[in-house]
């Protein structure tokens, strides 16, 4: 079995080319700067350099492959246009590329986000029969990236994945909460209950969608099937850190000032003034449910555990 991965330096992508190896894949990676491959070291890769913003680029990539998994995408950016750049045009670029040289593909994976789809509305979880209402740039352009693959469902066979935020191990992103804490204070700006998913938990949704004939044109949220508060979610890291942090709760028009200085020093953090937008909200709660009914999918991995584990591969990595 042959696979293309894209987005397979980075966090996500990483973890599932190494899933894929176990499960005996030959697998390829397209990557934009070859130089950048640290997660990848010492695995059986292929790696094939083209850029999916430019599509006379993918045009040249031998497209032989049974599987196609999108991990591809920006969560970070100095501009919006980045992530319609990248989430939307990359995305389209590809899908497109696919339908047209290599329409006998067994299965494209396009692995969205909970954001394209957006918060609770009267605090009930979303699904995947949520009319979708991003609230940030960041999730409209991952929403229009759904469309793009949507748009070939009956020529190739594709299938979505939807996880909320995601952490483990190579993750940066929540490794800013964890640094905030780890110096003894973290600044919040809502009470809220969130939906998270453990890495190896998300992989393990991708792979069992990857194998199920009931996934094809089909969307599936991909969480841990527990919810967690902001208070729950503090606790937990600064007890697998062993700190105590000081907790700063601000008010959203302090927190607008706040960030725009943080982001004076930090222009790609994940505390950006797009990501405040989604911040403010109070729930970003996603049912499991179907998943678990058409998949067999189950999350193993609670929030104790899977902090823990992150906070270790952190501190024996030197990232706190």
């Amino acid at each position: 079995m042959k696979a293309l991965v894209t987005g397979g330096t980075g966090f996500i992508g990483s973890h599932l080319v190494e899933a894929l190896i176990k499960y005996g894949y030959d697998v390829s990676c397209i990557v934009r700067n070859p130089s950048r491959l640290r997660f990848l070291q010492g695995l059986n890769v292929n790696l094939i350099k083209a850029d999916l913003s430019d599509k006379n680029s993918l045009r040249k990539v031998d497209w032989d492959f049974d599987y196609i998994f999108n991990i591809s995408g920006v969560t970070k950016a100095t501009h919006p246009e980045e992530f319609f750049q990248s989430n939307y045009i990359g995305t389209k670029n590809l899908v497109e590329t696919v339908a047209e040289v290599n329409p006998s593909v067994k299965r494209f994976i396009h692995v969205s986000s909970l954001a394209a789809v957006g918060p609770c509305i009267n605090g009930s979880p979303v699904t995947e029969q949520t009319e979708p209402h991003p609230v940030s740039e960041y999730g409209k352009s991952k929403l229009l990236g759904e469309k793009a693959v949507e748009f070939f469902k009956n020529k190739i066979p594709v299938t979505i994945i939807r996880p909320p935020a995601v952490y483990g191990p190579r993750d940066s992103d929540f490794l800013t909460f964890f640094k905030f804490i780890n110096k003894g204070f973290i600044f919040y700006f809502k009470e809220g209950v969130y939906s998270l998913v453990y890495i190896d938990d998300l992989i393990e949704g991708i792979i069992l969608a990857t194998h199920s004939d009931k996934a094809v044109s089909e969307c599936f949220f991909i969480a841990d099937n527990q919810p967690y508060t902001t208070e729950e979610i503090i606790r937990v890291i600064s007890d697998a850190l062993k700190k105590n942090p000081l907790k700063i709760k601000v008010s959203e028009n302090i927190a607008k000032i706040f960030i725009r200085v943080f982001q004076k020093f930090n222009k790609r953090s994940i505390i950006n003034t797009d990501k405040l937008k989604e911040l403010i909200q109070p729930c970003w709660v996603c049912s499991t449910e179907k998943a678990e009914r058409m998949l067999g999918y189950k999350s193993k991995i609670k929030l104790k555990e899977g902090i823990l584990w992150t906070a270790k591969w952190y501190k024996t990595n030197q990232w706190i």
